[in-house]
């Protein structure tokens, strides 16, 4: 009996449980729904006890919400820390599940997971550099630089860079709780739908939301473009949907590098260059088992 992975996609609203070994082989998969942490993670040990009885698995992947301990060296390893989310904060979630478990664990966030599955079979599929942001509830952002993920002092927390807000084009002042006018804080969903009075997808195509959002995005993306030198730009996440911001927000690229950086990813092929996830709403679960897959063959 050949070996299968698990995986788990910790969401605010709810956790996807899987195990199988890639794109082409979930063999079991459950949806359950994000309440208490006592709740949630005794119905997600419940689901790997039963594979347990039927398969053999070799490791699970977690990514989840944050802000988490993923420093494998740090005494709170493995646990949900200054989480905005209700009853979450200072939750041990690794530890409680290898205590039952006893399984090998890979703990790092949502976004860093997501990329991991489009490295392995979606958009950076072979890429060392590349980003991955999503755009829904919050703002979130990972990758890869040189084949490993980012991660340094905590993990990247993308969303929630600075960029120019002119107040006199928005006068909107922004939702984040921290730092009010950040990226999260004026271009994601929630901020649109305070902004506008509509949540994201009750906007029709046309409306002047998306290019202000656009435009938000395409700051923060050049960011990272000079900061990190992705090969590639993955964006995803439910703001995403609106199929329309990607050629606004490849526009808004270029002309805000201005040529200055001369590379046939962006002068050539920038419909490429920034996409969205090959994997689609699959990134994160199939993230997950990529992850596992890399606990076992490291």
């Amino acid at each position: 009996m050949s070996a299968l992975y698990g995986g788990i996609e910790a969401g605010g609203t709810k956790f996807i449980c899987a195990i199988g070994t890639g794109p082409n082989d979930i063999r079991s998969e459950k949806i359950i729904q994000t309440t208490t942490p006592d709740e949630t993670i005794s119905h997600v040990i419940t689901f790997f006890q039963k594979q347990l009885e039927m398969h053999d698995i070799a490791a699970l992947g977690i990514g989840s919400f944050g802000p988490l301990d993923a420093d494998p060296y740090s005494p709170t390893y493995g646990s949900i820390t200054s989480t905005p989310k209700k009853g979450w904060v200072n939750t041990d979630f690794v530890g409680t599940i290898h205590q039952v478990l006893d399984l090998p664990i890979g703990f790092d966030t949502d976004v860093n997971v997501a990329a991991l599955g489009e490295r392995m079979w979606g958009a950076a599929k072979g890429l060392d550099n590349f980003i991955y942001l999503t755009v829904g509830t919050g703002i979130g952002g990972g990758g890869l630089v040189n084949g490993q993920s980012i991660r340094g002092m905590m993990h990247p927390e993308m969303g929630h860079i600075r960029i120019p807000h002119d107040l006199k084009k928005d006068s909107f002042k922004g939702i984040c709780p921290y730092h009010v006018d950040c990226l999260e804080g004026l271009a994601s969903g929630p901020a649109i739908e305070k902004r506008w009075g509509s949540p994201p997808e009750e906007l029709p195509k046309g409306h002047k939301a998306w290019k202000l959002e656009a435009d938000y995005l395409a700051l923060a993306i050049v960011n990272y473009i000079a900061i990190t030198s992705p090969k590639c730009v993955i964006i995803g996440g439910g703001v995403m949907n609106q199929q329309q911001l990607f050629p606004m927000i490849r526009e808004r690229v270029k002309e805000l590098l201005n040529n200055y950086i001369q590379t046939t990813e962006v002068i050539d092929h920038i419909d490429t260059y920034i996409t969205p996830p090959a994997l689609g709403e699959r990134s994160g679960i199939l993230g997950a088992i990529a992850l596992a897959r890399k606990m076992v063959d490291s």
